[in-house]
C-alpha cells in the first residue's frame, strides 16, 4: 500500500505543477491499487446490486484481481454494459440510472483514484461538486463570502448536461495533458459501452457512463475548462473599478455626515453625535457609477451561479456569452428560459436549494449587501409532506411492523438530516414547523403500532437531552440485548441554531480506520469460519441489520460470526463461500471458539 501511495504522490505533483502525465496505463497493472479501490468502494450501497451480468464485488478476492489485472495488462479488458434500471422522482418523473457490474466497478474506482490525484490539484477553487473535501456547504461558504454587494443573480442550467457531454471533446480535453493512448482508448470503450434494457443493448453515443463511479470526475474535467474560460474570459472583463475605493464609490454626503460625527465625537457634543447618525442612516452609503462592475462564479456540479454589480443588460450579455461558448466549445446547450436573471435584492434566487438574495436593513448598515441564506418555503411544505395527509401529522404504515427502536431513529435521522443540511440558513428557525409535524407522525405511528392513545405512547416515551448545556424534550426508545447494555435512540434534541462555518469532512484521500482493517483482514489470507489459508473471496452483506432479523430462529453460524466481527464483511475460503450461498453448514463451523472470537479491536 506504500507503493501504490507514493505513486499517487508523484502523480499528484505533477499534475500542481501543470505538467503532462506519462505511461499511466502501467499504473493499473498494480494490486495494491485495486485493493484501495475495493476498500473505497467495498461499503457503498450499489456493491453486491447486478449490472448486465451476474459479478458483484461479494466473492472479491486476490485471484479475482489478478484476473482484471492480466486483462488490463494483455488489453483484453472489455467493459460490460450498464444495467439500466428506472427511479422514481418525487414529482413522479422517471430517472434513468445504470448498474454497472462488480469489476466494471473495481477498474473504475481504480482509474478514479489515478485520474483524482492528477485532476484535483489543477481544478478551479471555484468547482465544488464531487470533489473530496468539497461540498454543497462549502460552494455556500463561498457564496457567502465573495458574492456580496451583487445586484443580479445569473442561475445557470445545462440542459441534460451529464447525458450530452460529447465523447470526442472529452477525450481531446484528457489529450491535452495525459500521454498514454492506451489508458484514453480504456476510457473510450468505457463511454460507449452501452447499456441493457429488457435485455437488449442500446449504444451510447454521448454523455459519461449512467451510475459510473468514474462519471462524476469526467464530468468535472470537462467543465473545468467552462470554469476556466469564466475565469480567464469573464471575469476580467466584468471586474472593474476603483482600487483605491476596493469597491463602489463612496456616497459624498454619507462621508460628510460620517466626518461631522466624528468631530462631534472629539467635542463630546452628544446631540450633534446621534443627529449626524440618524442622517447618516438616511442617505446611501455608495453610490453606483458606470465605473464600477463587480461579477463573481461557482460551480456545483452541472449547476453554477453568478453573481454581478452592473446593469441587467450586461447581465444577460454574459448570459449570452456562456450559451455561446457551451455551444461552441462543449457542444452543450444553455437553456435561456431556465438560466434565469433575478435582481438580488428584491427577489430571490435558488441554489443548491437554499434561497439567495442581498441584505438591505437601515438599522444594521453593517449588514447590507451580504448574501442572506433562506430555507425555501417550498423545501419545508415537501419535507412536511410525507408525514401529513390534508393538512393533518398523519402516521406512517409502512414502518408499523418495524420495532420501536428502528422507527424512532428513523424519524429521527430523517429530521436530523434535513437541519444539518439547512444549518447555514438564516431562518434555520422555521424548521420549527417541521419537526413539530414530525414528531407527531412519531407518536401516532407509535399508538397505531401497538394500537393505544397518543398520550399513552408520550408517557412511556417522553424523556430529555442535554445539548450545549441546554436540555430538550425527547422521545426515547431502547431495543434490549442479552447481556449487553441496552441500545438508546431518540428523537428531538436537534438545535435550531444557524451554523455559518461549514463543516466538511475529507473521506476520500486518506483511508479511515475500517478501510485499513479490512485490507489487513484480506492479505492475512485467513478464512475467518474454518481457518483454512489462501483463496480468500470476501463475502458481503448490505448491512447487519439484514441478517440480524429479530424472530429469525436458528441462524447460521456465518451470522453469528459476522456479528461478533460486527463487520458487512467475512473473509471466506471458496467452500465456505460457496456453502454461505447454498444456505448450507459444514462441520468446519462447529468449532465454536472461532465462530464466536471476540470481536475485532
Amino acid at each position: 500500500m506504500q507503493e501504490i501511495e507514493t505513486v499517487l504522490n508523484v502523480i499528484q505533483n505533477r499534475g500542481k505543477q501543470g505538467k503532462s502525465l506519462e505511461r499511466l496505463y502501467r499504473q493499473l497493472f498494480k494490486e495494491e491499487l485495486y485493493e484501495k479501490a475495493y476498500a473505497e468502494i467495498h461499503a457503498n450501497e450499489g456493491a453486491i446490486t447486478k449490472g448486465s451480468s451476474n459479478d458483484i464485488l461479494d466473492g472479491m478476492s486476490q485471484k479475482r484481481i489478478a484476473e482484471i489485472i492480466q486483462k488490463v495488462r494483455t488489453t483484453t479488458y472489455r467493459w460490460n454494459p450498464v444495467r439500466r434500471t428506472y427511479i422514481t422522482n418525487e414529482d413522479g418523473r422517471k430517472r434513468p440510472l445504470g448498474i454497472p457490474s462488480g469489476d466494471d466497478k473495481l477498474l473504475q474506482a481504480a482509474m478514479k483514484i489515478l485520474l483524482e490525484a492528477y485532476y484535483e490539484p489543477q481544478f478551479s477553487k471555484r468547482s465544488h461538486g464531487f470533489r473530496p473535501g468539497r461540498g454543497c456547504h462549502t460552494a455556500l461558504k463561498q457564496i457567502r463570502e465573495s458574492h456580496r454587494d451583487t445586484s443580479w443573480f445569473i442561475e445557470g442550467d445545462i440542459k441534460g448536461c451529464f447525458d450530452n457531454i460529447d465523447h470526442e471533446t472529452l477525450l481531446g480535453i484528457m489529450e491535452e495533458k495525459i500521454r498514454d493512448q492506451r489508458f484514453l482508448n480504456l476510457v473510450e470503450y468505457l463511454m460507449k459501452a452501452g447499456y441493457m434494457e429488457d435485455w437488449k443493448w442500446y449504444g451510447t453515443y454521448s454523455g459519461t457512463p449512467q451510475g459510473g463511479i468514474i462519471s462524476p470526475l469526467l464530468a468535472n474535467v470537462y467543465l473545468d475548462t467552462f470554469d476556466k474560460w469564466v475565469e480567464e474570459e469573464l471575469l476580467p472583463h466584468y471586474n472593474f473599478g476603483s482600487q483605491k475605493e476596493k469597491g463602489r464609490k463612496r456616497n459624498p454626503e454619507y462621508r460628510h455626515y460620517e466626518y461631522k460625527r466624528s468631530q462631534a465625537k472629539k467635542m463630546g457634543d452628544v446631540e450633534a453625535y446621534e443627529r449626524y447618525g440618524k442622517m447618516m442612516k438616511n442617505v446611501p452609503s455608495i453610490i453606483d457609477d458606470d465605473s464600477y462592475r463587480k461579477l463573481e462564479y461557482i460551480r456545483y456540479a452541472d449547476d453554477f451561479l453568478l453573481s454581478f454589480a452592473g446593469p441587467k443588460e450586461e447581465a444577460e450579455e454574459i448570459r449570452e456569452r456562456i450559451s455561446e461558448y457551451l455551444e461552441r466549445e462543449l457542444n452543450l446547450e444553455l437553456s435561456i428560459e431556465k438560466t434565469l436573471i433575478t435582481h438580488a435584492r428584491n427577489d430571490k434566487a435558488r441554489f443548491l436549494g437554499y434561497d439567495l438574495c442581498v441584505m438591505q436593513s437601515d438599522e444594521r448598515r453593517t449588514a447590507n449587501g451580504t448574501i442572506w441564506l433562506g430555507v425555501p418555503r417550498e423545501v419545508r411544505r415537501k419535507a412536511m409532506r410525507k408525514y401529513t395527509k390534508k393538512g393533518k401529522a398523519v402516521h406512517r404504515p409502512e414502518l408499523l411492523l418495524n420495532s420501536d427502536y428502528d422507527i424512532v431513529a428513523r424519524f429521527q435521522a430523517e429530521y436530523r438530516g434535513l437541519v444539518q443540511y439547512y444549518q447555514m440558513a438564516h431562518n434555520v428557525h422555521r424548521l420549527q414547523e417541521v419537526e413539530w409535524v414530525t414528531g407527531t407522525s412519531l407518536l401516532k405511528t407509535l399508538a397505531g403500532k401497538h394500537k393505544t392513545s397518543v398520550n399513552k405512547i408520550v408517557k412511556k416515551h417522553k424523556s430529555t437531552r442535554t445539548v450545549n448545556g441546554k436540555t430538550y424534550k425527547v422521545f426515547e426508545a431502547r431495543a434490549e440485548r442479552k447481556g449487553q447494555e441496552p441500545l438508546t435512540t431518540h428523537y428531538g434534541a436537534v438545535p435550531l441554531i444557524r451554523k455559518p462555518e461549514a463543516s466538511i469532512t475529507d473521506r476520500i484521500v486518506t483511508l479511515g480506520k475500517g478501510r485499513v482493517e479490512l485490507l489487513q483482514r484480506l492479505s492475512n489470507d485467513e478464512c475467518e469460519m474454518c481457518g483454512e489459508k489462501g483463496n480468500i473471496e470476501v463475502h458481503h452483506v448490505l448491512t447487519l441489520r439484514d441478517v440480524n432479523k429479530r424472530g429469525r430462529k436458528n441462524k447460521p453460524a456465518w451470522v453469528h460470526r459476522m456479528s461478533a466481527l460486527r463487520r458487512k464483511t467475512l473473509m471466506t475460503c471458496v467452500n465456505c463461500h460457496d456453502a454461505i450461498h447454498a444456505g448450507k453448514h459444514r462441520s468446519e463451523w462447529d468449532n465454536w471458539k472461532i465462530v464466536l472470537e471476540s470481536r475485532v479491536r
